[in-house]
């Protein structure tokens, strides 16, 4: 089941048979949807991004995807913020960031955070993404070898499913993606109805998202014209070389990942969304470096999901990695 299909069937209202099942074989955990910590800023570039912040050390700075924002990781983050110090970012135009009039793409997201770890000081960093926010960290160590220690990544837009070579390579959700990519229904979708707060997300989750976890995803894209970075970030999906932009970034990730010594770690969960017993043999067979990390039942949103397991693995692996 792609996460596409998730996506397709939460626009038609319908439940996926694997979540039924699941629900009832499983007991899901209780996730706590407040959270008491910090939040910063930083002016960046032509605009401000904010943060969570906990603990103190060295820095691991986690990136959420779309349309999440820092508060997907505030589960997380107090497991390793003993021992380091906890960063999470707001991605520009998302979460309490701001929303400059810029184009939302891949590349221009890249160079916003870029100028956050800058803006920090941050001369080495451990990063933790997930969705986009793992190819911006893939994207990131590529370009900064020297500054990134190690890499955790969990249900990322990246290789081996992207670049997708064609439109029917994609199966029955081809027509969904071009959608997405049509100028009459792509802004009807995400722009006008807010598909991917009020049906996406909460589809991509194993268990009901509370209102005050909604609360916190709606808040900062409560107009229409604030919900440009969520139809900007589908659109960037490469499929058929296109955009050109992000189809030769996400390439050069692929290259990446196949030559890197970096310490990696690929937390997973079941039945997932995107990813499959191929997928995981793929990055086991191209990353040299590379641990995994079987987290329990959970779609997408893993850090919504499992939030004490992908904790305890990456507190876990952050020791092994410091011995």
């Amino acid at each position: 089941m792609t996460y596409a299909r998730i996506l397709l069937f939460a626009l038609l209202g319908v439940s996926t048979p694997f979540m039924a099942a699941s629900n009832v074989k499983f007991p899901l955990p209780v996730v706590d949807e407040t959270h008491n910590i910090e939040q910063h800023s930083i002016e960046v570039k032509d605009s401000w991004m904010t943060y969570l912040e906990q603990g103190e050390g060295k820095a691991v700075v986690f990136v959420h995807g779309n349309p999440t924002s820092s508060y997907s990781w505030r589960n997380v983050m107090p497991y390793i913020s003993d021992t380091h110090r906890a960063i999470a970012v707001d991605l520009i135009g998302m979460g309490d960031s701001g929303k400059p009039d810029i184009e939302y793409t891949f590349k221009e997201q890249y160079k916003y955070f870029s100028r956050f770890i800058k803006g920090l000081d941050l001369d080495e960093v451990i990063l933790v993404g997930h969705d986009w926010g793992a190819a911006i960290a893939w994207l990131y160590a590529k370009r900064n070898p020297g500054k990134v220690e190690a890499l955790a990544f969990m249900e990322g837009v990246l290789p081996p499913q992207f670049p997708a070579e064609s439109y029917e390579r994609l199966g029955p959700v081809a027509d969904f993606f071009r959608a997405l990519r049509d100028p009459v229904l792509g802004p009807m979708l995400v722009i006008e109805q807010n598909m991917w707060i009020e049906q996406a997300l909460p589809a991509s989750v194993n268990r009901t998202l509370g209102e005050h976890a909604m609360e916190a995803y709606r808040a900062p894209y409560l107009v229409p014209e604030s919900r440009k970075p969520l139809l900007a970030w589908p659109n960037q999906l490469p499929i058929a070389h296109e955009p050109a932009q992000a189809d030769r970034l996400m390439r050069g990730i692929k290259r990446f990942m196949r030559k890197t010594d970096m310490p990696t770690l690929y937390i997973y969960g079941s039945p997932s969304v995107e990813r499959s017993p191929q997928v995981l043999k793929w990055y086991v067979d191209n990353i040299d470096e590379l641990e995994t990390s079987y987290v329990g039942q959970g779609l997408h949103y893993l850090p919504e999901d499992q939030p004490d397991a992908i904790g305890r693995s990456l507190d876990d692996w952050l020791r092994r990695l410091d011995d």
